[in-house]
Parts: structure tokens; sequence; C-alpha cells
């Protein structure tokens, strides 16, 4: 049994990193699309959001499976929740993908742009180095580098601030342009939940390896 639950594990491992690289790709066609402008690629990411939904529920499904048959204890155990919990934050990452590329749509609807545009690439590669990093410390188990990439959220969150402040400036210089303006604080926020989602999972890392709940509580010593 124990050698049937490890070949599980490989496998539930081998999901759950497929699904990521699929959320790592759609927030960056999100972000492109929304940097050129492009409908075309807006909508291919929210076409494939089923796809990205029906892997969620297929590792969901998996993880039960596992958890009725083998019924694991302690580092097994806390492994499969974090995959549960993993799981979850990814599907909720290609949700905010998809969400870019509602905003994109809905500011080509109006057609206006300006000549001054938000440059959202340094939030996408933060986010993206994030989001790489969160899952090579969960294959891994490495809690130095899952504290290292959740201190990477306070640069998100800096940007996003940064974001939201040059566009209410501009708002106030073009007031005819206040609703793309609005809809690039939407795109800003949007990724910086991203990075927010990426440290949950970073701190799922943490549990799995310590055993320890660190949300709320600040990272451990």
């Amino acid at each position: 049994m124990r050698e049937h639950l490890a070949q599980e594990i490989v496998r539930l491992k081998r999901m759950v990193s497929d699904l990521a690289a699929q959320v790592e790709h759609a927030v960056q066609q999100a972000v492109e699309a929304a940097q050129q402008a492009d409908e075309t690629l807006a909508r291919r990411v929210i076409e494939r959001d089923d796809a990205i939904d029906r892997e969620e529920i297929m590792i969901e499904e998996e993880c039960l499976k596992i958890l009725a048959l083998h019924q694991p204890v302690a580092g097994d155990l806390r492994y499969i929740v974090t995959f549960l919990k993993v799981n979850n934050e990814l599907e909720r990452i290609g949700d905010l993908a998809v969400n870019i590329a509602k905003q994109v749509l809905h500011q080509l609807d109006f057609g206006v742009f300006p000549e001054e545009k938000i440059d959202f690439a340094p939030q996408m590669e933060i986010a993206r180095q994030m989001l790489k990093a969160a899952l090579d410390a969960l294959v891994a188990r490495n809690c130095l580098e899952a504290n290292e990439t959740i201190r990477m959220d306070d640069r998100i969150d800096e940007l996003n601030r940064e974001v939201i402040e040059r566009s209410e400036e501009l708002i106030k210089q073009h007031p005819e342009l206040a609703e793309y303006y609005i809809s690039v604080i939407f795109i800003s926020r949007h990724l910086e939940r991203i990075g927010d989602c990426t440290t949950n999972i970073c701190e799922d890392v943490i549990y799995l390896e310590l055993g320890k709940i660190v949300r709320h509580g600040g990272l451990p010593e």
C-alpha cells in the first residue's frame, strides 16, 4: 500500500505541475493582451478557462480518492491537504487571468485609448517569478525558497499602489478617459491578487514541511 500511495503522490504532483504551467501561461497571455489591446489573445484566455477548471476538478477528485483509499497520516496526509489547497489557489489565479482578459475586452468596447498607457510588465514579471518559485518550492519542499517568495509580494503591492496613484492622476488630467484608467486599476489589482494567491501557495509549502500554519502570524523563524 505504501508503494501505491507513493506512486499516486508522484502522479498528483505531475498533475499539479501541469495545471500550474497552464495557469502561468494564461496570466502571461492576459497581460500581453492588456499591453497590446489584443482582442484575440484576450478571448483565448477566456476560452481556455474551462480546461483549467476541469483540471482543477480532476486534481480535487484525485486527492479525495487517495484520502479514501489510502487513509494517509502524518506527512503524507499533509501532502494531500497541501495539494488540495494549492489546486484551489491555482484555479483562482486562472480566474484572475480571465478577469484581466475581460477588462481588455471592456476597454476595446469603448475604443478610446490614451497616449500614456500603463506598463504592466514589472508586475507581470514579479508575478511570474513568484509563481515559478512557489511551485519549485512545493516540488522541493523548500521552506527557505517559500519564505523568499513571500517577501516578493511586497514589491507587487508597491507597484499596484503606484499604478493606482498614477491612474488617479491621469483621470484628473483626462476625465474623458476615466473609464479606461478605472479598468487599468482593476487589472493592476488582479495582478496584486495573483501575488496574494502565490503567497498562499508558499504558506502551504511551509505547512507541508513544518506542519505550521503561518497565515496572519508572520513567517516562521
